[in-house]
């Protein structure tokens, strides 16, 4: 997949995710990689960005699998910014959609 739409659509992504449940930064990589190719090393400056303009919070849970975890935890102005990602989201690929099945020879 293109590198710009992946980039413009990675925080959609997150923040969707966030909203249904507190996650770690891999958990995230591995869930979204199944639906789209990204690496580790894609999300945690995303992540860090992110908390940063107050999107979610983050917290330290034990593991049994190691050290603690490192959760994150969508804010109110975190879902505000999803439910707006979503519409801008909607109305852009209807757009593009309606560009590409536009009938042919009704250029403007």
């Amino acid at each position: 997949m293109n590198i710009q739409f992946k980039k413009g659509v990675l925080e959609l992504c997150v923040l969707v995710l966030l909203d249904k449940k507190d996650c770690y930064g891999y958990e995230l990589v591995e869930t979204i990689s199944k639906y789209i190719n990204i690496s580790e090393g894609t999300i945690y400056p995303l992540l860090r960005r992110l908390q940063k303009e107050g999107y979610f919070t983050s917290y330290l849970k034990e593991s049994s699998e190691g050290p603690p975890r490192k959760y994150y935890k969508i804010t109110d102005v975190g879902k505000r910014v999803k439910n707006e990602l979503i519409d801008e989201w909607g109305k852009f690929i209807k757009g593009v959609d309606e560009l590409i099945n536009r009938e042919e020879g009704k250029d403007e």
